[in-house]
């Protein structure tokens, strides 16, 4: 299994040495060539409009939905997560985006930098809490047919699902556990149907 970790702006380390730690092969992408023996690939938190204009100027958005096409899996976190949403609220109004889930998310939904804030999250399928940093996170609010719901914190939807792409309004790469990097890893990219459920 081979995964990559968008790094063109964002915490893109974190996210790679947490894969490392499982032990897994990652690569840094900053090219589009580097898409192409990918399993899995992670758009890092950052800032959603600097990611997608890096994204744009680089030519990253039609290889990335040309990869899922084949059968690749995406992860977005925070930023990322506004970046794999098709509709997208509170953010500018030209933003640009994969479109590759059926959600709605609403960019800085919790509040500015100084509103960041740790809460323990019941994420499905990791069978104990999760201790989720959010930073100027959006939340999702509104999910389409076939979004599975994978965690909640004070009435908002804050992770999903949709076959083979995931997104999560916080950052599971600051907190040095590496359990829902398995959870991609195992559930996500691993799924045996995951090329046949795109979103």
């Amino acid at each position: 299994m081979r995964v990559g970790v968008l790094a063109l702006q964002g915490a893109f380390r974190e996210h790679i040495l947490l894969f490392e730690a499982l032990g897994v092969e990652v690569e840094a992408v900053r090219l589009r060539d580097h898409l192409a023996e990918l399993d899995g690939l992670v758009v890092p938190g950052g800032e959603s409009t600097a990611i997608g204009k890096l994204m744009d100027t680089y030519g990253f958005y039609e290889p990335i939905r040309e990869r899922c096409a084949d059968g690749m899996a995406v992860w977005g976190t925070c930023a990322g997560a506004v970046l794999l949403a098709k509709k997208v609220v509170g953010g500018v109004a030209d933003q640009r985006t994969l479109e590759l889930m059926d959600v709605t998310v609403r960019r800085n939904a919790f509040g500015r930098q100084v509103d960041s804030f740790e809460a323990d999250l019941d994420v499905e399928g990791l069978g104990g809490p999760f201790r989720g940093v959010f930073i100027r996170a959006p939340w999702i609010e509104e999910v389409g047919e076939g979004v599975d719901v994978l965690a909640e914190h004070d009435g908002h939807v804050v992770a999903a699902r949709q076959g083979s792409h995931m997104i999560t309004a916080f950052h599971p790469e600051l907190t040095g556990d590496t359990r829902v990097h398995r959870l991609f890893l195992d559930q996500v990219v691993g799924a045996p149907d995951a090329a046949g459920m795109q979103g």
